[in-house]
């Protein structure tokens, strides 16, 4: 599985790390992913979704479940 964001496709990008004596190294920068419960086609599924698309609202995360028994009156 990739390091993907499933909302927007944000992954992995690689470039240069460089020390203040401009030693080049190559190095890589990852997205900061988490695992959401969202609402996906209808249905509650567990998604890797990066902080961003979290903070702007792209995500719609399921109601809150109550654990109270339902009282059919």
């Amino acid at each position: 599985m990739a390091k993907q964001c499933d909302i927007c496709g944000k992954g992995t990008v690689a470039g240069n790390q460089i020390s203040h004596a401009h030693n080049v190294t190559k190095r890589t920068w990852e997205p900061n992913l988490q695992k959401v419960r969202a609402w996906v086609d209808g249905g509650v599924k567990r998604v890797r979704v990066c902080t961003r698309c979290l903070r702007s609202g792209r995500v719609q995360k399921p109601p809150v479940r109550s654990w109270q028994p339902e009282s059919e009156a």
